[in-house]
């Protein structure tokens, strides 16, 4: 049947049917709308191209990790192509084709004998199988793409860190803009650019301390700044006043917007040292965010403005995260889009290890079940048959997925 064989060999095998001529000719044509919304989105917003094509980087490296890795394990690679859908080009080299496709919305690199489910091995090529190779290799193989989104997230985040700074705790509280008018800030003399030393004596380290000190007053209480200003220290009084959005008229206000975090730099082993734990931080989150990605009702309430649901369950394309990249290409330049792609990079290195197919996960999985089940020498293969339904399920939740955050993307935008 032509949709089983469509499912076989692009989701189960990680191969893709040969496209018919006119199907080429017309992908072209989508090739070329894609390079017109590229150049749009370059005019628009030049950060948000050059955060796309850091994607575009990550995902082709992401196939590099899986194509050397297989060959370095005696597997015989017969494809390797960005892109999904009909064929824009093509070129052989030895074996392997190589060549893009219309749809940029990934990459593949076709592996023969991904699966017993995989008939089109010539006789003389099965000692080159994915399948015919040790659980371990077959691990590497399969895995070569999550680590390499991990180590690119590394080699941004040591790179940004070494060169532009760690975004971390300074020890130093600065007000960022001048006070309004009206405020006991304005009337205390506070300025833009001037670092709280210390509240009634006690020093100031983090902006946290600062607005915990000034809570804990009450409003009409009287307080002492210690402020450096131009290389000179000030003392000076306000009496605080009322916050304005509270009704209870209970809550004291300073009115300043003050910071304590910014841009410090760091020697390469630091970078290293703090880019690791960073790492790791990020991949718990991620794997937290990939549970709340794959919940369906998390998105039904988001396309039914429930108030019930918070803006870390919203399902997300790469048009919000290039809107995002936009933004904060703007506010923090280059070092803001590296690092945005280091995080983009370790969600999507942890979501691809989800142990369900058509993820590499699900292939990882199948080959632990495999190694589980073999007996003493005798290899167990798996009928990789029976996860066509679960897989038809996984693929329909991700383009439902995919179809909920476009939507949310282009209605309401996250930049």
């Amino acid at each position: 049947m032509t949709w089983y064989r469509k499912i076989r060999n692009e989701i189960l095998i990680g191969g893709a049917e040969e496209a018919p001529e006119q199907q080429s000719k017309d992908a072209r044509w989508v090739g070329l709308v894609v390079l017109g919304l590229l150049v749009w989105l370059g005019i628009e917003n030049p950060w948000a191209l050059v955060f796309v094509f850091g994607l575009v980087i990550s995902v082709f490296l992401h196939e590099v990790g899986h194509y050397v890795t297989a060959r370095r394990s005696g597997m015989k690679v017969t494809q390797f192509y960005m892109g999904f859908g009909p064929k824009v080009w093509s070129v052989q080299r030895g074996e392997v084709e190589y060549g893009i496709r219309a749809f940029p919305i990934g990459a593949f690199v076709r592996i023969i004998g991904m699966s017993s489910e995989d008939n089109e091995v010539e006789p003389e090529d099965e000692s080159r199988t994915y399948r015919a190779k040790s659980y371990p290799k077959r691990m590497l193989v399969i895995t070569a793409g999550s680590l390499m989104h991990l180590v690119i997230a590394a080699s941004l985040i040591v790179g940004v860190y070494s060169f532009s700074g760690r975004y971390q705790e300074t020890g130093e509280v600065r007000i960022m803009e001048a006070p309004a008018a009206e405020t006991a800030a304005a009337a205390a003399g506070l300025q833009s650019g001037d670092r709280i030393l210390a509240i009634d004596g006690e020093a100031m380290r983090t902006r946290d301390q600062f607005s915990r000190t000034i809570v804990s007053h009450a409003p009409g209480d009287q307080i002492e700044l210690q402020v450096e200003r131009g290389g000179q220290q000030l003392v000076l009084s306000a009496v605080l006043g009322t916050h304005p959005a509270d009704e209870t008229k209970s809550t004291p206000y300073l009115g300043v917007y003050s910071q304590s975090r910014d841009y410090q730099t760091m020697d390469p082993l630091r970078s290293l040292w703090w880019g690791v734990g960073d790492i790791v931080d990020m991949a718990a989150t991620s794997a937290r965010g990939v549970v709340t990605a794959l919940n369906p009702m998390n998105s039904v309430k988001h396309l039914t403005n429930s108030d019930s649901v918070g803006d870390e369950s919203r399902p997300t394309t790469v048009v919000g995260a290039t809107q995002v990249g936009g933004a904060i290409g703007r506010d923090d330049g280059l070092k803001g889009v590296l690092l945005l792609l280091a995080a983009v990079n370790v969600f999507v290195g942890v979501f691809n290890m989800f142990p369900m197919l058509p993820f590499d996960g699900g292939h990882a999985a199948v080959a632990t079940y495999e190694r589980l089940r073999s007996r003493r020498g005798r290899r167990y293969f798996a009928d990789i048959s029976k996860m066509v339904p679960v897989t038809f399920v996984v693929v329909a939740l991700v383009l439902f997925l995919f179809a909920t955050g476009l939507y949310l993307d282009i209605t309401d935008p996250l930049g």
